[in-house]
C-alpha cells in the first residue's frame, strides 16, 4: 500500500477539501495527536470555510522521529472525528492539508529554518502544546543555544530574531493544560529577556506588540488507532497507508482569552467554529470542571458499585442518567456565572460525549485521584 502524499491522495480519488500551497502563517510548537486533531483541524477548516489561505509549520519540542514521518507524507494526515452529536452517531473523515512541514530544531539546519519562519512577514500566530511541563523557565538556557532546551527559551529566540528583522508582533495561543498558560509563558519570556540582558525595545515589542493569550481547550483525542484489523480496513477503504492517522471526538471548543479585535482577526468565527474570544477564560474553566468533570465525579463511584464499568453504560441506564441530570441542572448549573442557555447547551453536549460509542471510558480510570479532583 502506498504511503499518503499529495500524488497518492489524488490517485485514491479523495473528494474532500485539500489546499496544497499557501503562505506559512502559523509556527506551531508541538506535533502530537492533540494539536493535529485540534488546532490544525481548526485552521484547516478555516482554509475551506473562511478562505484563510494559510499553512502551519510544526516544530518538535523535543528531539524525536515524528518530523521525518510528517515530512514524508508532505504534512498530510487523516483525521477521524467520532462520537455523538445531537444524539446521532457520527464518524467523519477528513484529510488535513494545513501542515506544510515539520522542523526538528535539534538538527542544525532545521534550527536555522525555524528562525527563518519566525522572521517571515507571512507569520501571524504561534500555537503551542508542549505538555503541562512545557511552560517552564530553565535558567541554564542561553540565547546562543541551538536550540534552548525549554519551549519558552525557543520562543524567546524566535521572537528576538523576528524583532531584529523588524517584523510585526505575533499572536501567541498557548494550549498547555495549566492555569493562565499565556500569562505564564509571557512571564518566562520576560525572565529570559532579563537573564540575557536583551534590549528594552525588545521587551516592549514582546509585551506590547505581541499578544499572549491564555486559552482553554476541550476535545478528547484518543489519537492513533491501535486495532491492526481496523487499520487494515481503513487503508483498504482509503487507498493509501497513513502512519499519522489521528482520532478525536466530535465535540470541540477553544476558548481564547484576548482583546475584542482578536475574534475578527482569527479566521475561526468566519469559519463557523466554536472558538469564542473572551475577556477571561476563568468562567469557562469553571463550566468545564463543574459540569464535565463534576458529572463524572458525581456518579462514577456509585455507578461502579451498581455494577457498571464504563461511562457509556451509565448513559444507557435511566437511573444513573436521571441522577446525573438532576445534579447538573438543579445543583451545578445555578452556581455558574455564564448565560443559562450556554450552560444548558454545554450540559447537553456532555451527555452526547459520555455516550460516545467509540470510547470505552472506564469508571475506575475516572475515579483515580478522585478525592483531589
Amino acid at each position: 500500500m502506498k504511503k499518503l502524499n499529495y500524488a497518492v491522495l489524488e490517485e485514491s480519488g479523495y473528494k474532500g477539501y485539500i489546499l496544497k500551497d499557501a503562505p506559512e502563517k502559523v509556527l506551531q510548537f508541538g506535533e502530537g495527536n492533540f494539536l493535529r486533531a485540534f488546532a490544525d483541524y481548526w485552521f484547516d477548516v478555516s482554509n475551506e470555510k473562511a478562505g484563510w489561505n494559510g499553512k502551519c509549520v510544526l516544530v518538535t519540542p523535543i528531539s524525536g522521529f515524528l518530523h521525518d514521518i510528517i515530512n514524508e507524507q508532505e504534512g498530510l494526515y487523516t483525521l477521524y472525528l467520532r462520537g455523538r452529536e445531537n444524539g446521532e452517531k457520527v464518524d467523519r473523515k477528513r484529510v488535513i492539508s494545513v501542515v506544510s512541514r515539520c522542523l526538528n530544531p535539534y538538527e542544525d539546519a532545521d534550527f536555522d529554518k525555524m528562525l527563518e519562519v519566525a522572521k517571515s512577514p507571512d507569520l501571524e500566530y504561534v500555537v503551542s502544546n508542549t505538555t503541562e511541563a512545557g511552560i517552564v523557565y530553565v535558567p541554564e538556557c542561553q540565547l546562543n543555544d541551538r536550540p534552548c532546551s525549554s519551549f519558552p527559551g525557543k520562543l524567546t529566540q524566535c521572537l528576538y530574531a523576528r524583532w531584529q528583522a523588524k517584523q510585526s508582533g505575533l499572536v501567541i495561543l498557548s494550549c498547555e493544560l495549566i492555569d493562565n498558560n499565556g500569562k505564564e509563558l509571557l512571564k518566562c519570556v520576560n525572565q529570559y529577556i532579563d537573564q540575557w540582558g536583551l534590549e528594552e525595545d525588545f521587551r516592549r515589542y514582546v509585551n506590547e506588540d505581541c499578544t499572549f493569550c491564555s486559552t482553554l481547550v476541550d476535545r478528547i483525542v484518543p489519537g492513533r488507532i491501535r486495532d491492526p484489523q481496523e487499520v487494515a480496513r481503513l487503508e483498504e477503504e482509503n487507498g493509501y497507508s497513513d502512519a499519522l492517522i489521528d482520532v478525536g471526538e466530535v465535540f470541540g471548543v477553544w476558548n481564547i482569552e484576548g482583546p475584542a479585535w482578536l475574534e475578527e482577526k482569527l479566521p475561526f468565527k468566519k469559519a463557523g467554529l466554536n472558538c469564542p474570544v473572551v475577556p477571561d477564560v476563568t468562567p469557562y474553566k469553571k463550566r468545564k470542571v463543574r459540569i464535565l468533570n463534576g458529572a463524572h465525579t458525581g456518579f462514577v463511584l456509585g455507578a461502579y458499585l451498581a455494577g457498571f464499568d464504563i461511562v457509556r453504560e451509565c448513559m444507557e441506564n435511566e437511573t444513573v442518567l436521571k441522577f446525573m441530570n438532576t445534579m447538573l441542572y438543579d445543583e451545578v448549573i445555578p452556581t455558574l456565572p455564564l448565560d443559562k442557555d450556554d450552560l444548558y447547551a454545554f450540559a447537553g453536549a456532555v451527555q452526547d460525549r459520555f455516550n460516545n460509542p467509540f470510547v470505552n471510558h472506564e469508571l475506575m480510570s475516572i475515579s483515580l485521584n478522585s478525592t483531589s479532583k
